[in-house]
């Protein structure tokens, strides 16, 4: 009763991040484009316009129909949307059942790992990971962008879970398990460089695998790629017959890495390769 308990608090608590995720999901891009052009401003010598603040905090959430401020009875994970029957209280815009999925995903992960771990540093730590992987899986889908200001924080938070014991992981197979994943989809990028003159995939897809490397040990690296090639390229092919490819015909890489290792966590990596019958 206890560990059930435990596990039920901790999923209302990922209920909660993943509201918090939704929000850093729509605004991180947004926060880099602006960034990026202010620096571009910037060497150029130009000067932007000033705009109001604009980040993860500030302004609070709003319908980006009509403009209205959301109040905190309309915040509640998932109970609002039901609520509200999935509009604006105030326009009647629907909104996307994406984000009380990411909510109850995120809870839902969030019960799993204290579940399996309990309230420990290795169940926090995983909860950590399984938002880590949902913020980037969308951010990646939406944009085809996997940021710096998540991807290098979650390399350097495997490894120091791995030298802390809270993964059951050796250092030194963490470290290359990092070292192999950046290494390998670096390769095969400039391999299909060199013979196509295409980019095939983006840098930020090797520092995601680095980190799912970082996560699990080098020896889950074959299993997490063929389950992440496998899904995309049925995902893909599906997408192409139905004509829901994107204009240059690609899918970002980085949902399927995602979700093997989303899997991996769950299941185990060695469970991956019966998945995808080896």
């Amino acid at each position: 009763m206890s560990t059930a308990f435990d596990a039920g608090l901790w999923g209302l608590l990922g209920l909660l991040i993943g509201s918090f995720l939704n929000v850093v999901i729509y605004r991180l891009p947004v926060m880099l484009d602006a960034q990026w052009k202010a620096e571009c401003a910037d060497l150029a010598g130009k000067e932007l316009p000033e705009t109001a603040p604009f980040n993860l905090m500030v302004p609070r959430s709003r319908c980006q129909k009509c403009g209205h401020q959301l109040s905190w009875l309309e915040n509640i994970p998932v109970l609002s949307y039901l609520v509200l029957r999935g509009k604006c209280k105030h326009c009647g815009t629907p909104i996307s059942l994406r984000y009380p999925a990411v909510e109850l995903v995120t809870g839902a992960l969030f019960f799993f790992c204290a579940w399996r771990f309990g309230l420990t540093p290795a169940g926090m730590v995983w909860s950590g990971f399984a938002a880590a992987l949902i913020t980037l899986c969308m951010i990646d889908w939406d944009t085809t962008l996997l940021p710096d200001n998540i991807t290098l924080p979650f390399v350097w938070a495997g490894l120091i879970a791995a030298a802390l014991a809270w993964t059951p992981v050796s250092l030194a197979d963490s470290v290359w398990g990092a070292v192999g994943g950046y290494m390998s989809l670096w390769l095969v990028y400039w391999g299909f460089k060199l013979a196509t003159g295409k980019d095939g995939m983006g840098f930020g897809d090797f520092k995601l695998f680095a980190a799912l490397g970082a996560w699990f040990g080098w020896q889950a690296l074959v299993p997490m790629i063929l389950m992440a090639s496998v899904i995309g390229a049925i995902v893909g092919i599906a997408m192409k017959f139905s004509s829901g490819l994107r204009e240059g015909g690609y899918i970002p890489f980085g949902p399927f890495l995602a979700g093997a290792g989303l899997t991996a966590m769950i299941f185990g990596p060695q469970t991956i390769l019966s998945a995808v019958g080896l």
